[in-house]
């Protein structure tokens, strides 16, 4: 049996790639019962079995420890800023490659591929698109003094072979990858939207950027987010006006605005009454696009 590490590291030191870019890579074959963390790193950090087995933990995003084991044709990825701990098998130590990324797409790209904080473990559905990954990786830890574009094409090679090959975007895909995330949203929306609630909040909750998440609800409701949960609100504030006798400015707490003129401006804007006008009303209008809505959680 192995009994010592051998480990191979590499930098890449060009940083004039944005929406992709490396930091280093390398290859562990590890020896029995080998501990790394716990640790934590600036960039997403992914790491693919080639034999073996061994154990990880990490941190949640409430900061619950969740154990994965995992073994050879498998993979897991490291969030910025996740504190980590994974161990080699007692009796079966893993072998692996890993690459270090960032960029402003690094986020977006990790998220179609199925790979959460939550979830961060890589497993296939389509072994012949793992094996084209494996070998993209394969390829920027065995060559490091090959060309920057040339390791840079690879990379992205090995990023597009993990979103095609990802057995949780195949689960995510049924229901659609958009509707995925645009459910996720609208539930944060409904539990939240009586607080200060902004649309960077809203993003960062579902882990996308801020401008997918505007594309994600232009495409699937036809409405930016903003705009949903302006009529969010405004639904919320006519069910209150019509079912109970709170004042204008306890409504407009209860729904999210702090300032009652603002609340009552809004209001104004969107049902083209004031809300004190639109209580004597006999019927509630719903301002929301619900029937998008509906159609989209029966997707989900």
């Amino acid at each position: 049996m192995q009994l010592k590490d051998i480990i191979s590291e590499s930098w890449f030191p060009h940083g004039r790639f944005t929406d992709l870019t490396m930091y280093k890579f390398g290859y562990h074959f590890c020896k029995p019962d080998h501990v790394c963390g716990p640790w934590s790193w600036n960039n997403f950090l992914f790491h693919y079995v080639i034999s073996g087995k061994g154990r990880l933990l990490s941190h949640d995003d409430t900061d619950t420890i969740q154990e994965y084991d995992i073994e050879a044709g498998q993979g897991f990825v490291f969030w910025p800023g996740q504190v980590v701990t994974f161990t080699a098998d007692e009796k079966d130590p893993w072998e692996y490659i890993w690459v270090e990324f960032n960029g402003l797409r690094a986020k977006e790209m990790v998220l179609q591929a199925g790979l959460q904080y939550n979830h961060p473990v890589y497993t296939t559905a389509d072994p012949s698109q793992r094996d084209i990954m494996a070998a993209e990786l394969k390829f920027i830890v065995d060559n490091p003094n090959r060309p920057a574009m040339e390791l840079m094409g690879h990379l992205y090679g090995f990023i597009s072979a993990m979103v095609h090959s990802s057995a949780q975007l195949n689960l995510i895909e049924e229901g659609s990858l958009q509707d995925f995330y645009a459910q996720k949203a609208i539930d944060y929306i409904s539990q939240h939207y009586h607080r200060d609630l902004t649309v960077q909040e809203v993003a960062d909750h579902c882990n996308v950027h801020r401008s997918y998440l505007h594309r994600i609800f232009t495409a699937c409701l036809n409405t930016p987010p903003q705009q949903f949960l302006i009529n969010y609100r405004v639904r919320k504030a006519c069910e209150l006006l019509k079912t109970t006798e709170h004042s204008i400015s306890e409504i407009s707490s209860l729904v999210g605005y702090t300032n009652p003129l603002v609340f009552s401006r809004i209001f104004k804007k969107e049902m083209k009454k004031s809300p004190r006008d639109w209580k004597k009303l006999k019927e509630t209008i719903d301002v929301t696009p619900k029937s998008k809505v509906n159609k989209i959680k029966s997707r989900v």
